[in-house]
């Protein structure tokens, strides 16, 4: 007892008189107070919410330039497809691919080894006679701006271009606008239907396919400085498909995906729509003196 005792005043001695080396010091924790911090935390979600809220409706009021409000899930575009003939187009499809490796493309291939003055001049002939379809097909849509511009550039390209093989018109400046029976009816508010695979064309539309077989019965009805028919039609035909393909990057299959026929489906029906509602606006807006929609 008494060496406890004489231990325990020389222990306070020494704290007393300063020789421990640390500080000391005692450590409390926070007063627990649930109700504070759960008023607290509401608050701060409060403000938070409040200044999202702020800043939706200062964007929504005024949106940055170039870029529209956000579509509602109604004007959101749907995501699928008409196809009911969809067996009977994925067998065209997967005819067609075959075609066009075993045939088409080699051709198509061999013709661009020719020299590109010849396929230049081959292009722009082709390109040419397609003037009096939209010259035609402009005149129905009542465009009459973009009708005399390419009838302008059919006379001027088939004297000065020596019938069409050079595009004088597009140096002068009177560039092409092309269009068909397809967007005639889109002009007049037909839809496009269903998809359609076109043999040895792809893919099309209903609307569009039926567009197609107007053109071509225009071209062989008036059949201009006899290139439609008999012999003539018979080289000439075959001569623009294999044009046409030669200048499309196009490859079927070249991703490997299985899933091809979708995406391309998808992609052209996508397209077709876009130019479509292009088209609309354009006649909508009333300003004949704008430029022509991409691709019409």
């Amino acid at each position: 007892m008494r060496r406890a005792g004489v231990l325990a005043l020389l222990g306070a001695a020494l704290l007393a008189g300063g020789c421990a080396t640390g500080g000391f010091s005692v450590r409390t924790l926070p007063a627990e107070t649930p109700a504070a911090d759960n008023a607290a935390a509401i608050r701060k979600l409060q403000a938070l919410q409040a200044e999202v809220a702020a800043a939706g409706e200062r964007a929504t009021l005024a949106p940055p330039a170039g870029i529209g409000p956000p579509l509602t899930a109604e004007e959101a575009p749907s995501m699928g497809t008409y196809d009911p003939w969809e067996r009977t187009n994925r067998f065209t499809y997967r005819f067609n691919a075959r075609f066009d490796e075993a045939l088409l493309l080699p051709v198509a291939d061999r013709y661009r080894r020719l020299p590109r003055p010849l396929r230049t001049g081959v292009r722009n002939f082709f390109s040419n006679l397609s003037e009096v379809v939209s010259v035609i097909n402009y005149t129905a849509q009542l465009r009459a701006a973009p009708g005399v511009r390419c009838l302008g550039r059919f006379v001027i390209n088939s004297t000065l271009g020596l019938g069409g093989l050079f595009d004088v018109a597009t140096g002068m400046h009177v560039t092409q606008a092309r269009t068909g029976f397809g967007n005639t009816l889109a002009r007049w508010g037909m839809q496009p239907g269903p998809y359609f695979v076109i043999p040895l064309l792809g893919p099309s539309t209903l609307r569009d396919g039926f567009g197609w077989a107007a053109d071509f019965g225009t071209n062989y009805l008036i059949n201009l400085a006899d290139l439609y028919r008999g012999t003539a039609g018979w080289v000439l035909t075959p001569l623009n498909g294999v044009d046409i393909r030669a200048n499309a990057s196009f490859r079927y299959y070249s991703t490997g995906s299985p899933f091809e026929y979708d995406a391309v489906r998808f992609l052209f029906v996508r397209k077709t729509l876009i130019e479509d509602e292009a088209l609309r606006l354009w006649h909508r807006s009333g300003k004949r003196g704008a430029q022509t929609p991409a691709g019409q």
